[in-house]
């Protein structure tokens, strides 16, 4: 054999062995098999997920995504509220996980830019008949708006979502307040409750998010006090309901690095709605976890 065609059999032989770049960055998509747990009984997730475009070192996006995309797959919940999420990492996201639809805006332009509290539902399940996004300022309408303290505009997605079996309505708000201001905070819960009590339908409520404060703060009083000012309703925290002799587990762990943190994580739900279980789920992977904060899922049965 020539010495020409040698390395062009070389050449096809690495092409053969070695996959090419694009093949190794491709996302394997999950196959969702979801459970039926009943009529009216709806899984549901929060999740922040750290924002990609951190400088995390071996806890980089790039690195740890499959497993961000393993927890989304793997504890199967029909409707999740991710936070922190930009827009590379939720189209990532929806790549991976194929049964699911997406609704989403940026906090920087109401678009794509900037952190994103996205709102992903399981499209063979529910169909989704209206949707927005307020900001947590003075001008909610506005996006990029921020005042009250916020170190960046902070922004709550939501989606009124309808069963297709049953005919049966929810809504669902995912949310994630500013981390330094508690003036921010105790504004923000209060616009919360302005929205939730201004909603267009009176079907239950489900509030997902990162709050940046443990139940016991005094901005969360308003949200968890029954015939609220803003909302003539009670409002319940799923794990505190549960588990009241644990008010205090982690969901903050800065990717291991901490224990014993109050819990900023959290679901709250309005009336006519069951908690049948809920769980934070402190998942590692030899040691590498998916993200800096541990996943809540809850299962509910909206009555």
């Amino acid at each position: 054999m020539s010495r020409c065609k040698s390395f062009i059999f070389l050449c096809l032989l690495c092409l053969l062995i070695l996959p090419s770049c694009s093949q190794r960055e491709k996302i394997v998509r999950r196959q969702i098999q979801f459970a039926d747990e009943g009529p009216g009984v709806v899984r549901v997730m929060t999740f922040n997920i750290c924002g990609g475009s951190a400088d995390d070192g071996d806890n980089h996006w790039s690195r740890r995504k499959e497993l961000v995309f393993d927890v989304l797959a793997g504890h199967k919940a029909d409707v999740m509220g991710l936070q922190e999420a930009l827009d590379f990492q939720i189209q990532e996201i929806k790549q991976a996980l194929g049964r699911h639809r997406i609704v989403s805006a940026g906090a920087d332009d109401g678009a794509a830019a900037g952190e994103a509290c996205p709102i992903l539902y399981r499209r063979d399940r529910f169909t989704r008949s209206d949707s927005g996004t307020f900001w947590f300022s003075n001008m909610p309408w506005k996006p990029g708006s921020k005042h009250w303290g916020n170190t960046l505009p902070r922004i709550c997605t939501w989606v009124r979502l309808t069963d297709r079996t049953s005919g049966n309505s929810f809504y669902v708000y995912n949310l994630h307040l500013d981390h330094a201001s508690q003036a921010s905070r105790e504004h923000s819960v209060r616009l919360l409750l302005k929205q939730l009590g201004n909603r267009k339908h009176k079907d239950p409520v489900i509030v997902l998010g990162d709050f940046n404060m443990a139940t016991d703060n005094p901005a969360m009083a308003p949200l968890q006090r029954i015939g609220a000012d803003l909302l003539n309703e009670p409002m319940a925290d799923v794990w505190g309901s549960l588990h009241s002799d644990q008010p205090s587990v982690t969901t903050y762990h800065a990717f291991g690095e901490q224990s014993g943190g109050p819990c900023l994580d959290h679901i709250f739900i309005g009336e006519c709605i069951e908690i049948m279980g809920v769980d934070i789920v402190g998942e590692s992977y030899d040691g590498r976890f998916p993200s800096d904060h541990f996943p809540v899922v809850a299962l509910l049965k909206i009555k």
